[in-house]
């Protein structure tokens, strides 16, 4: 055979591997970026039980490659930290689904509405911004109500006063949220049955377990998948 037609002959063995190749990847690769406090990395519980991982999974089971979520997240953060913390990462790419809990702590500090407001409505944009400008791919959850839990309930603070406080504060960021036209879900409702489910409650008493964040990785299961479509 002439050097010619061997060469040709090669190159297109080489061209229909490649594309053999291509036809062999997922056709769903997917990045997710989750921000937030101890609800984002699931204080108290193995890294598999925290809400991300656990909705990581379950898209994964629908056939969608998700992989492992990027976490900027860390126990005790407020809005201010939590910015801090995401320009301390140094996070250059963009996601194709964004997570966002954020607020408990300013709650717990007895911190500024009128601050909390200005910081979650600038860490929503910079969520939107890692979305791509995205705003169907961002997903905002409420803050839970820790007065429900064995610990808030011997914190010697009044449970009624932080209740209609976590209301307060998931009223701004519900706002804000619905006014950039982004997903919000409510978890606060279900949290407070940890008043009388104590399965609901991490063993340090204070956080969620895997049961409650499994429930809330399924309310936004069906909000990412719409969202994705």
């Amino acid at each position: 055979m002439k050097p010619f037609l061997i060469s040709l002959l090669l190159l297109v063995l080489l061209a229909c591997e490649k594309n053999n190749i291509k036809t062999m990847m997922p056709a769903d690769t997917l990045t997710y970026l989750a921000i937030g406090d101890s609800y984002t990395i699931g204080e108290a519980l193995p890294l598999s039980g925290s809400f991300p991982h656990q909705l990581s999974k379950r898209l994964n089971d629908k056939g969608l490659d998700v992989g492992r979520p990027v976490i900027v997240a860390k126990t005790g953060w407020t809005t201010s930290e939590l910015q801090e913390g995401i320009k301390a990462a140094g996070i250059q790419q963009q996601f194709d689904i964004v997570t966002l809990l954020i607020g408990v702590n300013n709650q717990y500090r007895g911190a500024s509405k009128t601050t909390y407001r200005a910081e979650f409505r600038d860490l929503l944009k910079t969520a939107i911004a890692f979305a791509g400008g995205q705003k169907s791919r961002v997903f905002v959850v409420s803050i839970p109500d820790w007065g429900a839990t064995p610990f808030g309930r011997q914190s010697g603070r009044d449970t009624e006063d932080i209740a209609k406080e976590i209301d307060a504060f998931n009223m701004i960021n519900r706002e804000e949220t619905l006014a950039e036209g982004v997903s919000y879900t409510d978890i606060t409702p279900a949290s407070r049955l940890a008043k009388s489910d104590e399965s609901l409650v991490a063993s340090d008493g204070l956080h969620p377990s895997e049961k409650m964040y499994l429930d809330w990785a399924v309310q936004l299961e069906s909000k990412i998948l719409k969202g994705l479509k």
